[in-house]
């Protein structure tokens, strides 16, 4: 029994470290794919007003929106192999920076995939492996460069183990596996994800925006949270952005949603929190959900439920609605960068109320919730 608990231990404390590994990928990716995107956007935005169009920017070379979409482009590009770059640093330290990128970079290359599933009898992943293949290639590079930093060697070959040997070896030692083995499944599991989310139609682009937007409010910057960011986050590399505005809407409900609740019924919180809603409207409009724990620690049964139901309505309408949104992070600032931004207010603006309306009418006085809780605790004493 005792050898299970510790099993069962060392296992969730690996799946911990594995996602505090993901997560310092990530952290290190968003600056690339917030650069990516808005320049990319404010390209299309430039060429769409100089009368260029939107869709011939990348073929009018010289001209303001393609200087624009050419950083873009290069932001969203560096953005894969940076995030496999960066898992590998977290965990292998800077001998798995290089393996980490260069094998995250080689499987964004389709020609290269394809040859490679022309040699292996796979047809496919002329798209690339995408960020699915970055996150696979960041995890298995720092694992294998741990070890190889590992090994027992000369006192004279220490010296050359982090800038030489460990990375070379590492490289040797993945770089066919990652081509011939993994890469090219990889991409093609990319490929299908991609064209399903791309081709997304009525009922299933709505079940799409609701899902993602639910989860930005399950824990509020937590595990859940971060998943449904990161996969949208990730998307937005593959020209695919209607989710990423499902989730940023998703993200911001929840402290506006909450606060609007408090406005209006001040007599259901604590008097302490009025001056927390006041803040969670600013925190709420510029997307950091974090700003509606305070409401959920002190009722996590009645307010989490509201603010899932309210983020999932203004997922599900963006999306239904093809509201796009090429911006990672900024909240009301990058607005103006979505496609409908008056209707990226509007699904705001929904699921805001939706979660105001709910938390108001299932909340009871804070007083008698108050006095419940001593009276129960009372009884529990006496008995």
């Amino acid at each position: 029994m005792a050898n299970t608990e510790s099993a069962e231990k060392a296992y969730r404390a690996h799946l911990t470290k594995v996602k505090e590994d993901v997560m310092t990928g990530v952290s290190y990716m968003i600056p690339f794919v917030t650069i990516g995107g808005i320049f990319l956007a404010l390209g299309y935005a430039v060429a769409s007003f100089s009368g260029t169009g939107v869709q011939q920017v990348f073929d009018a070379t010289g001209t303001p929106g393609w200087f624009l979409a050419q950083i873009g482009v290069a932001g969203l590009t560096i953005m894969v192999p940076i995030l496999g770059a960066y898992i590998a640093y977290a965990i292998a330290d800077r001998p798995g920076l290089a393996p980490g990128f260069l094998l995250s970079y080689i499987i964004q290359d389709g020609a290269l995939l394809q040859a490679a599933g022309d040699v292996i009898g796979l047809q496919g992943g002329q798209a690339g492996a995408g960020y699915l293949g970055a996150l696979v290639a960041g995890l298995i590079a720092g694992y294998v460069a741990r070890w190889v930093k590992n090994w027992s060697v000369p006192g004279f070959v220490q010296p050359m183990m982090p800038v030489l040997i460990v990375p070379v070896v590492t490289m040797a030692i993945l770089s066919p596996v990652m081509i011939f083995v993994l890469g090219v499944p990889v991409a093609i599991a990319n490929g299908a994800l991609t064209a399903a989310l791309g081709g997304l139609q009525g009922g299933q682009s709505v079940v799409v925006g609701a899902v993602l937007g639910g989860m930005m409010a399950v824990d509020m910057g937590g595990p859940v949270n971060k998943v449904s960011y990161v996969f949208a986050t990730g998307l937005i590399a593959e020209g695919i952005t209607a989710p990423m505005a499902a989730v940023m809407i998703g993200g911001m409900v929840p402290p506006i949603g909450l606060a609007i609740s408090n406005f209006i019924a001040p007599h259901k919180y604590a008097a302490e929190m009025y001056e927390n809603a006041k803040s969670g409207i600013i925190l709420g409009l510029s997307f950091i959900t974090e700003g509606a724990i305070p409401y959920a620690s002190a009722d996590p049964i009645r307010v989490v439920p509201s603010a899932i139901v309210g983020s999932a309505v203004g997922g599900a309408i963006a999306m239904m609605m093809n509201v796009t949104m090429p911006a990672p992070h900024g909240g009301i600032f990058v607005v103006p960068l979505s496609n409908k931004p008056l209707m990226f207010l509007a699904a705001l603006l929904i699921g805001s109320l939706a979660t105001a309306v709910i938390a108001t009418v299932v909340k009871p006085d804070f007083d008698e919730r108050v006095g419940n809780t001593e009276g129960e605790t009372t009884t529990a004493t006496s008995d």
